[in-house]
């Protein structure tokens, strides 16, 4: 869990919540917005990238996310935080991407990770990328939702409350999506064990 979900995304003592800085920015302060932009972007691009595989697509889904939560920001009516409204719209995003997209489409345009410093055999290098490469096919087997479910609990480390919220759907249905995800990558990444 981040600074953002525990504390109502205060950066700091003497810097405003989020709470104060979404009334601002739906009375049209736009540096309001700018600090709300600025405090979750980062977690919002990580959570995207993980969603979609690709740092554009990532990119362009949490930019819309923020021009919708701009115009709807008068609607907006404190009922969760806005780190949770937030992380709902840019997952509401990235599951219509997900669906959108035909389901044999693959991760391989996420580009690999980096090997750890201490990997430093081309072998070892191979091994990780072959592993990183399948993970990437084993999510693209999965669900739109599981996969959502998935990366906020594993990637993400959140609640099971956080994503109920987040995803909008029971805690019990996410702890099975979660479950049903973990069991599916497990199969697929069986020879990796």
């Amino acid at each position: 869990m981040d600074a953002t979900e525990s504390t109502g995304g205060a950066g700091s003592a003497g810097d405003p919540g989020d709470a104060l800085l979404a009334v601002r920015a739906a009375e049209g302060d736009e540096d309001a917005f700018a600090v709300l932009v600025q405090r979750h972007a980062p977690a919002l691009i990580r959570l995207a990238t993980s969603l979609l595989g690709t740092a554009a697509e990532a990119e362009d889904a949490v930019q819309d996310a923020f021009l919708s939560a701009w115009r709807r920001l008068p609607e907006f009516q404190g009922r969760s935080a806005f780190g949770t409204w937030i992380y709902r719209i840019v997952t509401n995003r990235c599951l219509n991407v997900l669906r959108a997209r035909r389901p044999v489409d693959s991760l391989e345009a996420a580009g690999d990770l980096a090997a750890a410093e201490y990997t430093t055999s081309p072998a070892r290098i191979a091994e990780g990328r072959d592993a990183v490469r399948e993970l990437r096919e084993a999510l693209d087997l999965l669900s739109a939702e599981q996969r959502a479910c998935w990366v906020l609990r594993e990637l993400d480390g959140r609640s099971y409350e956080f994503i109920a919220g987040t995803v909008g759907i029971s805690q019990e249905a996410v702890r099975a999506r979660v479950f049903r995800a973990r069991r599916s990558l497990t199969q697929a990444m069986g020879a990796w064990r």
